[in-house]
């Protein structure tokens, strides 16, 4: 018992050192964390923030349109009777491939067949007739010569074989006419393409100066897509170009069709309309497309979108590198003197893709800042790093443990 009761007094002291050195150590680690985690998210307003840059080359940036167009065939022919009669026979398949000359339709032709004899028989009497006249005229002529008939005899001889020979020109005339009008009876396509359907059926009595056609053929590949601009879009442009802030450009073409989807071939602009349609106020653009698979057909619309010039000295900044102030001011952030956070007014009017362009505000060699500017504010220190670099999210305190370990 002497030996116990002379040791506690030591192990009480023992214990309260003990707990003095924890205590100690726990206000050291805490002390530790919040000095050394400036850069983690419990110390972010006391450290210098790391942020993105990207630097600024001036580029040329195309001035992209986007309009309406209606889409129509590259060739159109109207197929439709040149002379009266009824359909006997349709001699193609409706919506088929026809080609330039193929007989399409057959009319009732025996009127036509009797104009055609009878116009060979008139021929044949008008040159029995000439020759004759001739005959006549060419006696006559020796004996008027020796007086042996009057002059006048002779003078009625040859006017009348002469007359005979233009009764037969006449005649042939009239024998071409009747064979034309027979040929008529056959209705042939005007131009390859692809034939509609019919809207005459065998039996139908057509005549040579209706209104409707019998069908419509129309070539599909290449076809056209006649795209609408407004006259103060067009004037405005022409002015860019002409004050020098843009460049006449030709670019491809692309489709955007009713059911959202984009067309697969690009298509080139023809030529622009030298007339302003009064009712719309537009000036209409013809683009050419090529349409091997037959899926544009005319009478479609379609959003064109194309580049009618380039506008130069132009900076592409990232969307999420732009900003807005209170006023609606377009603004970026940029590296500036020192490496503190510079606020820039710029102007920037339209995207391109997944970026801004900037045509007013920066310069060659700017500094734009495009990551990390959720909490920048100006003349704010940064540390500014290539975009590209990767970025280090917390920091560790000189000499201490990493953030996230202390302790």
């Amino acid at each position: 018992m002497h030996f116990v009761t002379s040791h506690l007094p030591n192990t009480r002291a023992a214990l309260r050192i003990s707990a003095l050195l924890a205590l100690a150590l726990l206000a050291a680690c805490s002390s530790g964390a919040q000095t050394g985690g400036a850069g983690g998210p419990g110390g972010r307003g006391k450290g210098t923030p790391e942020v993105g840059f990207r630097v600024m080359q001036a580029t040329s940036a195309p001035v992209l349109t986007e309009l309406p167009g209606r889409i129509s065939a590259f060739r159109s022919a109207e197929v439709r009777p040149q002379i009266s009669g009824v359909i006997q026979r349709r001699l193609f398949t409706e919506g088929s491939l026809v080609h330039a000359g193929q007989p399409l339709y057959q009319i009732d032709s025996s009127l036509y067949r009797a104009s055609a004899a009878q116009a060979q028989a008139n021929l044949a009497a008008a040159q029995a007739s000439a020759d004759a006249a001739g005959a006549r005229a060419a006696r006559y002529k020796p004996l008027a010569a020796e007086q042996a008939i009057s002059q006048q005899d002779y003078t009625d001889a040859a006017a009348a074989a002469r007359q005979a020979r233009a009764q037969v020109a006449q005649t042939q005339a009239a024998l071409s006419a009747a064979r034309v009008n027979l040929r008529f009876a056959t209705v042939p396509a005007p131009l390859t393409g692809r034939i509609g359907r019919s809207l005459f059926t065998e039996g139908a009595l057509v005549t040579g100066n209706q209104s409707d056609p019998l069908a419509v053929i129309s070539v599909l590949d290449p076809i056209f897509v006649d795209i609408k601009q407004s006259s103060a879009d067009m004037l405005r442009l022409r002015r860019q170009l002409a004050g020098g802030g843009a460049a006449p450009m030709v670019a491809e073409v692309r489709l955007k069709l009713d059911d959202g989807s984009d067309y697969g071939f690009a298509g080139t602009v023809e030529f622009s309309e030298v007339t302003v349609e009064p009712a719309s106020g537009s000036v209409t653009l013809r683009a050419r497309f090529p349409n091997p698979q037959g899926l544009l057909l005319p009478g479609m619309f379609a959003r064109a979108s194309f580049a009618q010039a380039s506008q130069g000295n132009v900076f592409l900044v990232p969307q999420a590198a732009l900003t807005r102030d209170p006023k609606g001011n377009a603004q970026v952030y940029v590296v500036g003197a020192g490496n503190k956070a510079e606020a820039r007014t710029v102007t920037a009017d339209r995207t391109l893709g997944d970026a801004w362009v900037v045509s007013a505000g920066l310069k060659d060699g700017d500094r734009v800042i495009t990551q990390g500017i959720g909490k920048l504010r100006p003349g704010q220190p940064v540390k500014p790093v290539p975009e590209s670099a990767p970025q280090r999210l917390r920091t560790s305190p000189p000499g201490g443990a990493p953030a996230g370990k202390a302790g």
